[in-house]
């Protein structure tokens, strides 16, 4: 059965569209992995758009399961998580512009960086995760700069409009899968997925986790964040 993930950044959104103190990230952590979740997730943008410093370091204390920190390989980035610690690190690419992470990263382009940093990090304890695209190309430099995991980007498909080209990024993400796991590296998936289109992915058994969020911090505002994180759970196992 795939884990769980979930993704707390938009709490904190709403949270900064205020300037205020609520609502609290640190207490929808606790209620997500109440309910279920098996890991947290936050990215800490360059920005500080949605979740803050002091939240990361909280959370790091509060975390029960496993904390999965989101961040750009940036000089400052890495050294937040030398000192702060979370389990795992995932790199994904970010602009300042976007409204949300757009695409994988391009690992060839910064292959000899990526390599240094992800060294560092295991030093530190640090599992690695890359946030990629479905592609073959970009999971063999993954596996070549020693990622512990990658997160395929599941953008296009949860975004398709017609079911042939829905078909296509289930058969791209299928293979993608499939080939890292032969290549060792644990797979991970994410962005996008909501409650309509995340159980026909669930039946990839490469996939041994899911990183969920807008979608679940939606469907809080109306039923609950315990009850949203048990339905998502429910579709993913």
């Amino acid at each position: 059965m795939a884990r769980l993930g979930v993704n707390i950044d938009h709490v904190a959104t709403l949270r900064q569209s205020r300037g205020g103190i609520e609502p609290e990230p640190i207490a929808a952590a606790v209620i997500a992995e109440m309910a279920g979740a098996d890991g947290i997730v936050v990215h800490l943008r360059e920005d500080r758009r949605h979740i803050q410093d002091r939240d990361l370091r909280i959370l790091r204390e509060v975390v029960q399961t496993k904390l999965d920190l989101e961040m750009a390989a940036t000089d400052e980035m890495v050294k937040i998580a030398l000192d702060v610690k979370p389990d795992m690190v995932t790199f994904v690419p970010e602009r300042r512009e976007e409204l949300t992470t757009e695409g994988g990263l391009d690992i060839s382009s910064i292959r000899g960086k990526l390599k240094d940093i992800i060294e560092l990090l295991h030093e530190g304890g640090i599992i690695v995760s890359l946030f990629v695209d479905p592609d073959i190309d970009q999971i063999k430099a993954s596996h070549k700069i020693n990622a512990d995991y990658i997160e395929i980007h599941t953008g296009r498909y949860a975004n398709a409009k017609r079911i042939k080209d829905e078909d296509r990024e289930m058969d791209a993400i299928t293979q993608a899968a499939k080939f890292a796991y032969k290549l060792g590296l644990g797979v991970n998936a994410g962005h996008g997925l909501s409650y309509r289109n995340v159980k026909r992915l669930a039946q990839i058994n490469e996939i041994v986790e899911f990183n969920i969020g807008h979608s679940i911090i939606s469907r809080s505002v109306l039923v609950g964040l315990d009850r949203a994180v048990r339905e998502m759970k429910e579709l993913i196992s």
